[in-house]
């Protein structure tokens, strides 16, 4: 389901990560309740949420739970503890043995974070498409965003996405959680700067006051503006909101199958700009417009699929 790390941002495969639901591993009752779920990709999580004392029942859990549910069409995360600590080993074990999507790593500082994984992947003959996603939650991986992604580019690196954890982040450097992010701001655009200009992804930081909607709804805005591809998530009430942010709109699906209309036409087979109703239009700006309209099809069938699908209640 993801994109060779070293494809541009404009080759890689389109991919729905507009809500990435973050699931502890322990708890099993919201493991069950998944497969209703309309997020497009779930992070098992075997670091922060589970005490040191439940790490091995947690995997235990994820054992049981991929053997029984597959999860089609929703990509699948495990996230490890750290491979220094007593857990990691185990942990990254469980990842070759179960063969997820992908494995995020907590708290990387620095390109070797991920090589070393990488490393052991491929020692471990895991697949080529298990790839690795890399958790920015501290100031050297702010500082260091750009080397660790360019580090995504070398031959055998599996490194696919970012993901923002302001958590971490405010308790090391003391910013206050605002409304806004005023002093975040600047952190979090050079994260996407580092992942524009290597071809990765991003994925924005987890909102903690679920129950706090309309803050919410304003920073899934924010994110989308800047340039996140999807939101982190901590409960199942904010796939609705973080889904309709982060997916395209009606009048952008419209203008975009315009653009792609207009370059279809015979007589502009050779141009690179057109007009398209008073407006200059670059080639630049279908290649674009056709990733927005397949994504826009993606969630098409997802939905289609997602009403098709029988529902169990837990």
């Amino acid at each position: 389901m993801s994109q060779s790390a070293s494809q541009s941002p404009s080759s890689r495969p389109v991919c729905l990560r507009r809500s990435v639901l973050s699931v502890p591993a322990i708890n099993r009752r919201a493991l069950d309740k998944l497969s209703s779920l309309e997020c497009d990709a779930v992070i098992f999580d075997l670091e922060d949420s589970v005490s040191p004392e439940k790490k091995a029942e947690a995997r235990e859990n994820l054992r049981a739970f991929f053997s029984a549910s597959p999860l089609p069409g929703k990509e699948r995360i495990i996230r490890i503890n750290a491979l220094s600590s007593n857990f990691g080993a185990d942990d990254l074990a469980l990842v070759t043995e179960l063969e997820p999507d992908a494995v995020l790593l907590p708290k990387v500082d620095e390109p070797q974070d991920v090589s070393d994984v990488s490393d052991r992947l491929a020692e471990a003959d895991a697949p080529e498409d298990l790839r690795i996603w890399a958790m920015i939650e501290t100031p050297r991986g702010i500082l260091n965003a750009a080397a660790i992604a360019e580090a995504g580019r070398t031959a055998g690196s599996r490194l696919d996405c970012f993901v923002v954890g302001l958590n971490d982040l405010r308790k090391e450097t003391g910013v206050l959680p605002q409304p806004g992010r005023p002093y975040l701001v600047p952190w979090l655009m050079q994260v996407i700067l580092a992942v524009s200009a290597y071809g990765l992804e991003a994925i924005d930081s987890v909102f903690n006051d679920f129950r706090n909607a309309e803050e919410f709804e304003a920073e899934c805005g924010q994110g989308i503006a800047m340039g996140f591809a999807g939101k982190m998530l901590i409960h199942p009430s904010q796939i609705e909101a973080a889904n309709r942010h982060f997916g395209p709109a009606e009048a952008a699906i419209a203008e975009a199958q315009a653009i792609i209309a207009a370059f279809a036409a015979p007589d502009v087979a050779t141009l690179n700009v057109v007009n398209l109703g008073g407006r200059m239009v670059e080639r630049l700006h279908l290649v674009q417009a056709e990733r927005l309209v397949h994504k826009a099809r993606l969630i098409a069938q997802r939905s289609s699929d997602m009403a098709a699908a029988p529902r169990t209640e837990v």
